[in-house]
């Protein structure tokens, strides 16, 4: 079969030495009828097609390239197991499947689930056998419903605007994970720098002593024990040494959890994150957030990354443009991604794909939340989320307004779930409750653009285009959180592409342009940040500071040098 693509431990913070990647090659077949469940393809022994996991259909990596509209698919794997193997519990992994999934083993039903951004696991203990077991997945979408996330998928044949090639099915990592009996669950990590102390909160399966010892650069620096009764365990590591997780430097601890027979490897970051009126500290510290765009698209793999490598290159490239860290927009990045932000000391926002859903709907809440949920949870303990942001950009759905109270509940279930972070709730439009007020704002005039924010700098209101549809929250940290965009094709390369305003007619205007907007943003004492639009070209936009092929477009020393500039509110 070959290599295995994205061979890599999916789960670096829940590392188990007992696990199998399933992806390679998957038996596969479209169901544009959505008949196959009827027709039981769950019990067919083959179907018709090949695909790579864990490209989706669309994409060229699988080995499909088919980009038209896919209402339903199926995937079929066959996996031996051992005796041993099946001595606990087998789960069965998925990094993501879009949208909706129903899993058979054996011909049995498993499990299901719905959301096409989080990872979740179904426990196949009861249907797997030693030796063969068939492993069928049945997924659909319909991403022009109204009724689900879709982010920047397209809801029409071709990619236009805002909006890319679609993702279909299985677009993550598949793997099976082999836990003894008792096993952990989940953890929450909570770090105290007052106190020097990592406070750890499990779920649990069964009842035991948990255990937790955490080690820096090789050195062991803290060791806790608890026994943990009724599914829960919670425990307060005392650390020897204090080592912070900054902007620019990650300085993560390597963490070894046991419970009874069942051992994890995992990390964790010294980090705290608060609001002081208008400024945003990290770790007690002012830090001028230089964002930018991260939309998490590929060329060959679109929602996925070719390989690691790729993950780790975007940061790298953010980096050397002078930013620090990045809005990751419109998609629940995955985590490994998470773990090269986490590594190099990345600050990221963590974004629900929230666009396709229709934000007026009756039933808006039970589309939206259970899955951001999911995203919460999975993603809590990861020290380079410097902050969520369900939504962005709620537009009215074809002329109903969006409904205030879905955003509402949905910022304050955020808050409730995680007390450690901000949360934006809706980023640009239309605000109802948030810790931070954010504007996107595209003038590509660089005198007009200062003008928008010179009265706030002065101690007056904050410009805001929708400012009859939303009160403006005062008091508050506040950035430009979508600004530039400028477009920039010297090579001609797109006919139609686009970008925002007029194409600067040389590389000299579009520096001189880039860098007034964002002095603009600098000189205000008013901003702890600004997000610039976008990275990399994607598909049809060329808005971006690379080309899609991650090829730079400028001198990314002269954008380098614009980024870096000490800002007024430092």
């Amino acid at each position: 079969m070959g290599r295995i693509p994205r061979e890599e431990h999916p789960r670096p913070q829940m590392r188990r030495e007992n696990w199998m990647n399933l992806n390679g090659e998957w038996d596969f077949a479209f169901d544009f009828g959505k008949s196959g469940v009827e027709r039981k393809f769950y019990e067919r022994k083959e179907l018709d097609r090949k695909i790579l996991v864990p490209f989706c259909p669309e994409s060229v990596l699988s080995g499909v390239g088919y980009v038209d509209f896919i209402p339903a698919v199926w995937y079929r794997r066959t996996v031996m197991l051992t005796e041993e193997q099946r001595k606990g519990h087998v789960l069965l992994h998925f990094g993501a499947v879009d949208y909706g999934c129903v899993v058979w083993v054996n011909g049995q039903k498993a499990g299901e689930h719905t959301g096409g951004y989080v990872s979740f696991a179904v426990d196949i203990t009861d249907q797997a056998v030693t030796g063969e077991n068939q492993i069928t997945v049945y997924a659909w979408d319909d991403t022009r419903s109204g009724a689900q996330c879709g982010g920047k998928q397209s809801g029409r044949y071709y990619a236009r605007g805002c909006s890319y090639t679609r993702t279909t099915g299985i677009w993550q990592t598949v793997w099976l994970e082999f836990v003894p009996e008792h096993y952990i669950k989940n953890v929450q990590f909570y770090p105290n720098i007052a106190e020097n102390t990592l406070t750890i909160k499990a779920a649990v399966k069964g009842s035991g002593v948990l255990q937790a010892e955490a080690f820096y650069e090789g050195a062991s620096c803290g060791k806790a024990s608890v026994q943990a009764e009724a599914g829960n365990g919670l425990l307060t590591l005392q650390l020897s040494e204090l080592h912070l997780w900054e902007p620019g430097h990650g300085r993560l601890y390597d963490l070894k959890l046991s419970f009874g027979e069942d051992l994890v490897n995992s990390y964790f970051g010294m980090r705290e994150i608060c609001i002081q009126g208008e400024k945003v500290l990290i770790n007690g510290k002012s830090v001028f957030q230089r964002l930018v765009l991260d939309q998490g698209f590929y060329p060959d793999g679109i929602y996925t990354a070719p390989t690691e490598e790729a993950l780790e290159r975007d940061i790298h490239l953010s980096l050397a443009a002078g930013f620090n860290g990045a809005r990751l927009h419109q998609k629940v990045f995955e985590e490994r991604f998470l773990y090269h932000c986490d590594r190099l000391g990345y600050l990221v926002w963590g974004e629900q794909a929230n666009w396709g859903l229709d934000v007026s709907r009756a039933d808006g809440l039970k589309c939206f939340l259970p899955e951001w949920m999911e995203v919460l949870e999975r993603d809590f303990n990861h020290p380079a989320i410097v902050g969520w942001c369900p939504f962005n950009e709620t537009w009215d759905y074809e002329g109903r307004k969006q409904d205030d109270d879905l955003l509402r509940i949905v910022y304050r279930m955020t808050k409730q779930y995680d007390t450690t972070r901000p949360c934006i709730d809706t980023s640009g439009n239309y605000h109802v409750q948030t810790d931070i007020y954010d504007v996107h704002d595209y003038d590509q005039d660089p005198e007009s653009f200062r003008a928008h924010y010179q009265v706030f700098a002065e101690g007056g209101e904050l410009w805001d285009q929708w400012s009859s549809r939303q009160k403006q929250v005062k008091g508050v940290p506040v950035f430009v959180s979508e600004y530039g965009g400028i477009k920039w094709d010297a090579e001609k390369r797109l006919e139609n592409g686009w970008g925002y305003g007029n194409s600067p007619k040389s590389m000299e205007e579009y520096l001189e342009r880039y860098q007034k907007l964002t002095d603009a943003l600098l000189d205000n004492p008013r901003m702890f940040g600004f997000c610039y639009t976008q990275l990399y070209d994607v598909e049809q936009e060329l808005n971006g500071l690379y080309t899609y092929g991650r090829e730079p477009k400028f001198d990314m020393e002269a954008i380098r040098e614009i980024n870096s500039r000490k800002a007024a509110i430092e």
